[in-house]
């Protein structure tokens, strides 16, 4: 602690999957806010300048509304093939879609961080990192792909499917961050706070 300031950790997600990845280290967000922000990739964007820009306007988008001293963590994560964005499956037919794409190919999964201190804690420190992971699903049948999305846990996911749920039985390869395709990279969360003059972690 410094100078007797304890400034409060804001995740700026709704995602219950980041709020129980940061327990899963021991750590309770003080406070949680969606940012709420048009997430749609701009024209001719690539998917590593996209996420990272989508976790850094999280972040300031949230520091900005702090009048209390708070250190915010943004946090944003695309699927791409090659400069192809996937988008999040909100409906069945976009989830089947996503999946018969990804179907026997390597695909790479990107998880943005950024950390920013709200105005009123002027020693935290603002610090960026984008995290990748790749993930290689088996060749689906089209069986295999009804079963998928019956199960109904591509709802809201980026590319139609959830590594923690049943795409984990297709999966047959991940190289990097497991809880980076899941949402939030732990080992880099948690480096990023602990490098903070507040000691977020042990």
């Amino acid at each position: 602690m410094t100078d007797g300031i304890r400034p409060e950790l804001v995740l700026a997600s709704a995602s219950p999957r980041r709020v129980d990845l940061l327990r899963q280290i021991g750590l309770v967000p003080d406070r949680i806010e969606a940012a709420d922000l048009d997430e749609s990739p701009r024209q001719n964007e690539t998917p590593r300048a996209c996420v990272a820009r989508l976790a850094r306007m999280k972040a300031e988008a949230i520091a900005e509304r702090c009048s209390a001293p708070a250190l915010v963590l943004g946090a944003d994560t695309i699927v791409a093939v090659g400069r192809r964005i996937l988008s999040k499956a909100e409906d069945r037919d976009t989830a089947e879609r996503c999946l018969r794409l990804l179907s026997g190919r390597r695909h790479t999964v990107l998880t943005a961080l950024c950390v920013t201190p709200s105005a009123a804690w002027t020693e935290g420190r603002r610090v960026e990192r984008l995290v990748e992971t790749d993930v290689t699903f088996s060749r689906l049948t089209d069986g295999q792909i009804a079963a998928l999305l019956d199960q109904g846990d591509w709802q809201g996911k980026a590319g139609g499917y959830a590594l923690q749920g049943a795409a984990a039985s297709v999966i047959r390869y991940v190289g990097g961050s497991p809880s980076g395709v899941i949402g939030l990279p732990l080992f880099e969360t948690a480096q990023m706070l602990r490098g903070q003059p507040f000691r977020f972690l042990a």
